[in-house]
């Protein structure tokens, strides 16, 4: 079975890389290895490295999994919580 990769443009791609990035640094402040939240996560250390990495071809629950390991995953309800121009849109709807 094949699986489509997903295209992310490389503006956006960044904003995958800086939150890879920030998953990392919790990591070691915590003073965990990679090894110790794979398998918690129950995932290959090589996903992991994926994941601070912010490849976008990872699954959405390995993701949440290393948050739920760090103790962040609350941080998931955050995910499009404000949606600022979904308001707006509802707005001007009303209006009419």
């Amino acid at each position: 079975m094949s699986t489509k990769k997903q295209t992310i443009f490389p503006k956006y791609n960044k904003i995958l890389e800086q939150m890879g990035e920030n998953i990392k640094l919790a990591r070691k402040r915590r003073k965990l290895t990679a090894v110790q939240v794979a398998e918690r996560a129950d995932i290959a250390r090589s996903t992991l490295y994926l994941i601070e990495t912010g490849n976008a071809g990872v699954a959405m629950g390995a993701y949440f999994n290393v948050l739920r390991v760090l103790g962040l995953q609350d941080d998931f309800l955050k995910l499009a919580a404000d949606d600022e121009l979904g308001r707006k849109l509802q707005d001007l709807e009303l209006l009419k």
